[in-house]
């Protein structure tokens, strides 16, 4: 029962100086997360539009800065409807914004490039 009391006397203030230096330096966790993994990979890869996707973003009136910076960025994949282990390239779904989705994107994240499919506008 010592050794145990010593331990928590020790644990809980090292884990707030933990916590506190980690929070100034703006540490997080959600880069781990399989959304933000799909997100990341897919922003650093080059984009390729096809033809149908093109069309789509003309009838909107989207440009590619909205879609990378808006839309993939902060949108949310939907893993129900993806395939994330087809191969050789897996194809995402992804909604933007999380909250009441105003648009439906489908991508292919390939080795070296990300094919954008479908654009849809949901309200």
């Amino acid at each position: 029962m010592k050794k145990l009391k010593f331990y928590i006397i020790g644990f809980i203030p090292g884990l707030l100086i933990v916590f506190f230096i980690l929070n100034k330096k703006g540490a997080s966790c959600s880069g781990y997360l399989p959304n933000s993994r799909v997100i990341a990979e897919t922003l650093s890869k080059e984009f390729r539009y096809s033809e149908g996707f093109k069309n789509e973003m003309n009838t909107y009136k989207i440009d590619e800065k909205f879609i990378k910076d808006s839309i993939i960025t902060n949108g949310k994949i939907d893993f129900d409807r993806s395939h994330a282990q087809k191969k050789p390239c897996p194809d995402y779904l992804i909604m933007y914004p999380e909250k009441n989705p105003a648009y439906e994107i489908t991508f292919e994240k390939c080795e070296e490039n990300v094919t954008l499919n479908s654009l849809r506008k949901l309200k």
